[in-house]
């Protein structure tokens, strides 16, 4: 199934890009989508995740054509 994948902030320099579309598994979750896109990488530290701009936790399993989004940990000053 195909998955768009969206990077944003220091993750997107990281990665290099702002996103991608992944073919993944039938049965997958949001922590399978970040290995895919990111070519094996683990997933820094704190990490937000959003499935269809809803935040989720890592183990949520997405479905085809969702839109997953990673975002780098909020820091405040």
């Amino acid at each position: 199934m195909a998955v768009r994948v969206k990077f944003f902030a220091s993750l997107r320099e990281q990665m290099g890009c702002d996103g991608a579309t992944v073919e993944i598994g039938e049965v997958a979750t949001a922590a399978d989508v970040w290995v895919a896109a990111s070519g094996g990488k683990a997933m820094p530290p704190n990490t937000l995740v959003a499935i269809n701009m809803e935040y989720c936790d890592p183990n949520q399993q997405v479905q085809s054509g969702d839109e997953v989004a990673f975002f780098p940990p909020v820091t405040g000053g």
